[in-house]
C-alpha cells in the first residue's frame, strides 16, 4: 500500500510549487515509509509515497510506460488480486512488462481499455493516470472502497490525495466546515454521508467510481454498481459457491514479497481466513502462519457480559491458534495510553472517529508492524452476511432509521439550544437517499426486500466507516491490512442470496458457519457473534471524564457549541446513557472520548465555521 496525490492546474506551472508538492508528500510518509518520488509535467504534478510489497525494484513510482504514441503515468495506492491473469491477457495485446508489480498491470490495463480499466481489475486500490498527450487525469477507487481517494476541485484546477491531511497542504484547500460539515460530525459521526470530505468542498469518489479530468472540466461515472438478481443456486450450491469465493478471495491475498500475518479475535470471520491461510501454508510447505489478537489491561478483571458482548475472546483465540497452528502473539493495551492515543487516531483520521477503537487498532497495528508489513483482517463478513443483531430484531428491522444509530436525543443533549436545528432532519434525508438507491426484484418478499435495504445501508455507512477506520489506524503506521471478505464477487454474490439461505439455521452469518463447519472447530465455527474488543476498565472512563472536564473549562469553538451541563451530566452519571451513539459498544466512555477528539479536531486542524452556521 502507499499513499497518493496530485495537483493539475490549467496554465500553471507545478514546478514553481516545489515547497507545496513537498509539503503534500511529506504529509503521506506514514503511508509510504520505504520510498517517494514526484512527477512534473507543465501544469501537472503527480506524487507517490511508496510502501514496499511487492516488486521493490520495478514497482517504483510514479510509473510511466509507453505504448505505440502512448505516455502515461501512475501513481498507485493498493493490491490487485488478478494480477496474473490480466497480465497475460496484456501480453496477448502486446504489451510488454519489465518485472511482476501490480502497478505496471494497472497503468497498461489503463492504457488498453482506458476509463472502462476499473472492471478488469479484483483488489483495493485507489489511483491515477496522467495521459501526456491528452493532457488528462484519471482517476479510480476500488469497486467497494477499502482504499481511499478524495479531491478537491476549483476554478481551472483540480488537487487529489489518499487522506484529507494532503489536500489541506496545497494552500488552496482551507479547512472550514459549514451546517452540512457539523450535522456530519455531530449528528452522522463516525460515519460520513458517502462521498462526503467534511470540509467544504472536499468529495470522495464512491466505491466503484471513477472520473476523468480534462480541458477543466470533471467527469464522473460509476463503472462498478451492486445489483439485484435472482438467486438461482440450490442450497448445496450456495453453500459450495460461498466457500470457494471465500477460499480463493484469501488465497489470492497471500501473495506478498514482505512478511505477512493474520489479525486474530477468535470469531468466525478471523477464524476462517487463519484456517484457510493454515491449509494454503501446509500444502505449500510454507510454514507456520502468524496470528496476533489485542486486549486491554485490566479487561480479566472488568469485563461485564451483555447481548452485543457475550463473552472475551482469549479461550477462542487459544482454541483457534492451536487448531491453525499458528504462532501467536497478543498485544495487551495500557487504558492511559489507550486515551493518550485518542489525538493520534484523530491524526490518522483527519476527522473524529471512532475514538478508542480507532486508537486501539492504531496501537495495535504500530505493534505488528515491528515485525510484519503485511496482514489479513476479517473485516467486512458481518454486513455482508447478516451479523449484526439489528438483523434479527423485527421491531428494528422495519425501523426506519439507521439500525446503528436509531436515535439522536444524545447527540441533541450535548449541544446547545439552537445549535444545528436541522440535524435530525438531515440524517432522516441520509437514510431515504440510501433505501432509495437499493435495487429490488418484483419477485422479492418482504423480508428479502428488506433486507437489501439493510444490505445497502450497512454497505455504504457501517461497513465504509469500518473500512476506513482499518485504513487511516493501519497505514499511520505503514502497516498494509487486507480484507478478504471485500472481494467484490463476494459482495455481488451475498447481496442476490436470499435471507433464509444467508441466515442458515436461523444464525447470524449461517451460510458462512455452515460452509466452513467442517475445517472449523465446532465451538469456533458456531460461536456467538462478538464485536472487535473495548475496554472495561474504569480507568479509561476515569481518564475521558478527567480530560473532558478540562475541555468544559476552555472558551472555544467547541465550547461554544456544547451543552456544558449535559456533558457534565454524562459524566456525573453514565448508567444514564441507554441508547449508543454509534453501532452497539459507543456509550457514555466513547462519548466523552469522541468530545476529546472533537477538542482536538478543531485545534489540531484549526477549523473554521463558516459565518452564517453562527
Amino acid at each position: 500500500m502507499c499513499g497518493i496525490a496530485g495537483w493539475i492546474e490549467k496554465d500553471s506551472k507545478m514546478v514553481e510549487r516545489g515547497e507545496r508538492l513537498k509539503a503534500i508528500s511529506e504529509s503521506l510518509e506514514r503511508r509510504g515509509p520505504d520510498e517517494n518520488g514526484i512527477y512534473i509535467n507543465g501544469d501537472a504534478a503527480l506524487i507517490h509515497r511508496r510502501l514496499v510489497v511487492i516488486d521493490r525494484e520495478n514497482g517504483k513510482q510514479p510509473m510511466s510506460a509507453r505504448h505505440r504514441d502512448k505516455t502515461c503515468v501512475i501513481v498507485y495506492n493498493g493490491e490487485l488480486y488478478n494480477t496474473s491473469e490480466l497480465r497475460e491477457e496484456l501480453r496477448a495485446d502486446g504489451y510488454h512488462f519489465r518485472g511482476h508489480s501490480d502497478t505496471e498491470v494497472v497503468l497498461k490495463a489503463y492504457m488498453k481499455y482506458g476509463t472502462r480499466c476499473g472492471e478488469k481489475l479484483n483488489g483495493i486500490f485507489a489511483f491515477a493516470v496522467f495521459d501526456t498527450r491528452e493532457r488528462s487525469l484519471f482517476l479510480c477507487r476500488d469497486k467497494i472502497g477499502v482504499k481511499p481517494l478524495f479531491f478537491y476541485e476549483y476554478a481551472g484546477g483540480l488537487i487529489f490525495g489518499s487522506e484529507i491531511k494532503a489536500l489541506l497542504q496545497s494552500g488552496i484547500v482551507r479547512p472550514v466546515i459549514n451546517e452540512q460539515g457539523l450535522n456530519e460530525i455531530f449528528f452522522l459521526g463516525p460515519a460520513r454521508t458517502p462521498g462526503c470530505g467534511i470540509f467544504k468542498g472536499v468529495k470522495e469518489l464512491l466505491p466503484g467510481e471513477s472520473a476523468l479530468y480534462k480541458d477543466g472540466v470533471l467527469k464522473r461515472q460509476t463503472y462498478f454498481k451492486i445489483e439485484a438478481k435472482e438467486h438461482t443456486d440450490s442450497e448445496t450450491e450456495t453453500l459450495e459457491k460461498t466457500r470457494f469465493l471465500l477460499t480463493d478471495a484469501v488465497e489470492r491475498q497471500l501473495v506478498s514479497d514482505v512478511p505477512l500475518c493474520m489479525l486474530l479475535s477468535g470469531g468466525l470471520d478471523s477464524s476462517v481466513i487463519v484456517k484457510t491461510a493454515s491449509q494454503y501454508n501446509r500444502a505449500r510447505k510454507l510454514g507456520k502462519p502468524v496470528t496476533y489478537s489485542v486486549e486491554y489491561s485490566g479487561n480479566s478483571l472488568y469485563f461485564t457480559k451483555s447481548k452485543f458482548q457475550p463473552n472475551r475472546d482469549d479461550e477462542y483465540i487459544k482454541l483457534m491458534s492451536k487448531d491453525a497452528g499458528t504462532r501467536h502473539t497478543e498485544v495487551l493495551i495500557d487504558n492511559t495510553l489507550l486515551a493518550d492515543a485518542l489525538y493520534e487516531s484523530v491524526e490518522a483520521r483527519d476527522l473524529p472517529g471512532y475514538v478508542d477503537v480507532d486508537a486501539s487498532l492504531l496501537m495495535f497495528c504500530r505493534e505488528i508492524k515491528r515485525d510484519y508489513t503485511v496482514a489479513l483482517s476479517g473485516e467486512c463478513a458481518d454486513e455482508l452476511f447478516g451479523g449484526y443483531p439489528w438483523y434479527f430484531n423485527r421491531d428494528i428491522l422495519f425501523e426506519d432509521c439507521f439500525p446503528w444509530s436509531r436515535s439522536q436525543d444524545v447527540r441533541r443533549s450535548i449541544l446547545r439550544s439552537g445549535v444545528l436545528p436541522r440535524g435530525e432532519e438531515y440524517v432522516r434525508q441520509r437514510y431515504l437517499d440510501t433505501v432509495k438507491r437499493a435495487p429490488k426484484l418484483p419477485s422479492d418478499s418482504e423480508e428479502d426486500a428488506r433486507m437489501r435495504e439493510m444490505f445497502f445501508l450497512n454497505f455504504y455507512w457501517f461497513m465504509q466507516c469500518l473500512l476506513e477506520r482499518k485504513d487511516r489506524c493501519s497505514m499511520f503506521s505503514g502497516l498494509e491490512v487486507r480484507v478478504p471478505f471485500c472481494d467484490y464477487r463476494l459482495v455481488e454474490y451475498a447481496y442476490n442470496m436470499p435471507w433464509k439461505l444467508k441466515a442458515w439455521g436461523g444464525r447470524e452469518k449461517g451460510i458462512v458457519r455452515k460452509a466452513f463447519e467442517d475445517v472449523l472447530p465446532e465451538k469456533i465455527a458456531w460461536r456467538k457473534k462478538s464485536p472487535y474488543p473495548k475496554t472495561h476498565n474504569p480507568v479509561y472512563f476515569e481518564e475521558c471524564a478527567k480530560r473532558v472536564r478540562l475541555i468544559l473549562k476552555k472558551n472555544n469553538i467547541l465550547t461554544a457549541l456544547l451543552n456544558k451541563k449535559a456533558v457534565e451530566e454524562i459524566i456525573e452519571h453514565p448508567e444514564r446513557v441507554k441508547e449508543p451513539w454509534y453501532g452497539q459498544l459507543m456509550q457514555a466512555p466513547q462519548i466523552l472520548a469522541y468530545i476529546i477528539e472533537l477538542d482536538y479536531w478543531f485545534d489540531k486542524y484549526k477549523v473554521e465555521i463558516e459565518p452564517e452556521v453562527w
